[in-house]
């Protein structure tokens, strides 16, 4: 759930500041000379390369992406071991949060949460490290590619596929969603029911906010988005493989 919150607030950040800062556009500020524009270069650069630059902008996901595996993966390992720790305390939580529930005061609350700090602690569960790196990390990406489109008009009204790169597309924002959606339907694999349901709708609120401000951005985000979202589904199936869920011993009657 952490993890979701925090890819809304750097998605809504970032449009933020997408929107407000002129000193990405003017030469001698330092976000332009040492953000935009070594992007607007490296653009240039890779579309002259392939003759596309829709190819560079995916060359350039697929490369950011490649560089974030293994942190992602690290991340998606600690993250299943937590899942798997979980489920070993669930029986003792739902003991826990019975006894919440039924406490009258705010004393006797204060005492079932430090019991519950202290399971957490004996079963070495931090709820709270879920690995955002990778998300800040990206969001330099997102704002150089909005503003190197911004102020190189040969990227902004550069064509691929059906759609100008410098220009909102309905059918682009639609896939950029969709990939992250399918994405968080292969994460839901193998997870167990109880935090399939907990997930269910906090899940759904990433590509729901993807595909909302990919309709009012240049398509090169929703494509770097779409591209990032294909990435992500097999990474995320990659990931499964390497840490599969293990399967809850069946109590012997």
């Amino acid at each position: 759930m952490k993890k979701s919150s925090l890819l809304l607030f750097s998605l809504f950040g970032s449009l933020l500041l997408l929107s407000g800062c002129q000193a990405a556009q003017e030469e001698g500020h330092f976000f332009h000379d040492y953000l935009v524009n070594p992007f607007v270069e490296l653009i240039h650069t890779l579309g002259e390369a392939f003759n596309s630059y829709g190819l560079a902008i995916i060359a350039i996901t697929l490369a950011v992406r490649l560089i974030l595996m293994p942190l992602m993966l690290n991340t998606m390992k600690k993250q299943q071991a937590m899942r798997e720790k979980m489920e070993i305390v669930k029986p003792e939580m739902e003991k826990i949060q019975k006894k919440l529930k039924e406490a009258k005061t705010q004393e006797e609350q204060r005492k079932i949460q430090q019991e519950m700090m202290m399971l957490y602690q004996q079963h070495n569960i931090n709820p709270f490290a879920m690995g955002c790196l990778p998300i800040f990390l990206q969001i330099p990406i997102w704002m150089g590619l909005f503003y190197a489109i911004s102020i190189s008009e040969d990227i902004q009204h550069a064509e691929f596929l059906w759609f100008q790169l410098g220009q909102p597309d309905i059918a682009m924002a639609l896939i950029a969603g969709l990939m992250y959606y399918v994405q968080f339907k292969v994460s839901m694999i193998d997870m167990p029911e109880q935090q399939r349901q907990q997930m269910k709708i906090i899940g759904l609120l990433s590509p729901v906010m993807i595909l909302i401000f990919s309709f009012t951005t240049p398509a090169a985000l929703p494509l770097y988005w779409a591209v990032s979202g294909l990435f992500l589904i097999g990474q995320t199936w990659l990931s499964k493989k390497i840490y599969p869920a293990k399967k809850p011993a069946k109590d012997k009657e």
